[in-house]
């Protein structure tokens, strides 16, 4: 079974500033390749940035925390140079 995730307005229009879909954030989260680059506490609340793969290629960053059981997307955006080559070299692709 999918995880779930927790979309509302907020961060679906967050991440449609960076040109990134729901969809896309969720694939990259999901890329069983993907890398963990750090977890960061903020306002009593855990964030965790990720970068992974779109179904389509694209490398993004993601930046999540954890709500219960969801999955709740804070931002999302193309991944820069450096941190694609480190997604390239740490998934073997």
């Amino acid at each position: 079974m999918p995880p779930e995730f927790d979309w509302d307005d907020a961060n679906v229009a967050h991440l449609a500033f960076h040109k990134v879909g729901p969809k896309e954030a969720e694939q990259a989260i999901l890329d069983p390749h993907g890398v963990l680059l750090e977890i960061q506490t903020r306002e009593d609340e855990e964030r965790t940035k990720a970068v992974g793969m779109t179904a389509t290629g694209r490398i993004l960053t993601v930046v999540f925390s954890l709500r219960g059981a969801a999955i709740r997307p804070i931002t999302a955006y193309p991944a820069g140079n450096r941190l694609q080559e480190l997604y390239l070299k740490r998934s073997g692709a």
